[in-house]
């Protein structure tokens, strides 16, 4: 499975799950693939990627046709691999754009990857953009990481708004592997109010797990081990390997359902994600 993490949104825990699902689905005896979509290369320095030491890795493999897997980083978390990203894409996106047929690069790059990797985990930069559209059409299922906040609800809308604008550019087997609580802290009556809020508009298709606010997960990123060498014990690193655990769950049911048949609105798409 190929599972983009994404949202119109940013800071909402995205990056930080995608690294964290891809550490916990490898402390699994996974074989994970992470592909940092994101000109800041914030997943790649939080397992172990020096900061600016490869810039136009990914770069190099949508622009210039370069084999992915001669870009991949050894992590030193078992198990877990990693394609970094780099400031290069965004200074060379009409490069990209050029190429044909741009939204398929991705997803061409990691075709002989597929059957090397149990999960690869994309992390797309914010928005609808480009990148973010080349990290969607590359994968199989995406989660949609949101805060506990009225603005975080907002873009929620405005995203499965914006997909549905996209039907018509993007594969039409994508699904929603569900939507993803985070920097959750139920002692304020705000958390609470958009928590139901939430549940009560997409049912099923909220993870039952959510991740709270951990000191842990923000100190993680400098140890470049993730938050599971990092703090194992922490309530971080709890809540992601109770996720972990999820994931697969809904993976192996949605290996059996029928396809959704396009993004569509959020409601038709949250329904088909949970059978």
């Amino acid at each position: 499975m190929i599972l983009a993490f994404a949202n119109l949104k940013g800071g909402v825990g995205k990056t930080t799950s995608a690294v964290s699902i891809a550490a916990a689905l490898a402390r699994s005896e996974l074989r994970v693939l992470l592909v940092d979509l994101d000109s800041q290369a914030n997943a790649a320095y939080s397992v172990g990627v020096p900061s600016g030491s490869s810039n136009g890795a990914l770069v190099e493999v949508l622009v210039d046709g370069r084999p992915i897997d001669e870009v991949l980083w050894e992590t030193p978390i078992a198990g877990l691999d990693v394609v970094s990203g780099g400031l290069q894409l965004s200074t060379r996106q009409l490069d990209i754009m050029r190429r044909g047929y741009p939204t398929t690069l991705l997803e061409r790059a990691l075709a002989p990857l597929r059957h090397e990797y149990d999960f690869i985990i994309v992390d797309c930069p914010a928005g609808l953009g480009l990148l973010a559209l080349i990290g969607l059409q590359a994968a199989t299922a995406f989660v949609v990481p949101t805060t506990a906040h009225h603005l975080g609800l907002e873009s929620l809308d405005l995203f499965f708004r914006g997909l549905e604008g996209l039907d018509k550019e993007l594969r039409p087997d994508v699904r929603l592997l569900g939507i993803l609580l985070t920097m959750v802290d139920h002692r304020t009556k705000l958390t609470e109010e958009v928590c139901t809020a939430l549940r009560r508009t997409y049912g099923r298709a909220v993870f039952r797990t959510e991740i709270p606010i951990n000191v842990r997960l923000a100190e993680a990123p400098e140890s470049g081990r993730g938050i599971f060498g990092f703090q194992s014990w922490s309530r971080g690193a709890s809540a992601y390997s109770r996720l972990g655990a999820e994931m697969l769950r809904r993976a192996r049911r949605l290996g059996l359902s029928s396809s959704m048949g396009g993004f569509g609105f959020a409601r038709r798409a949250c329904t088909a994600a949970n059978g």
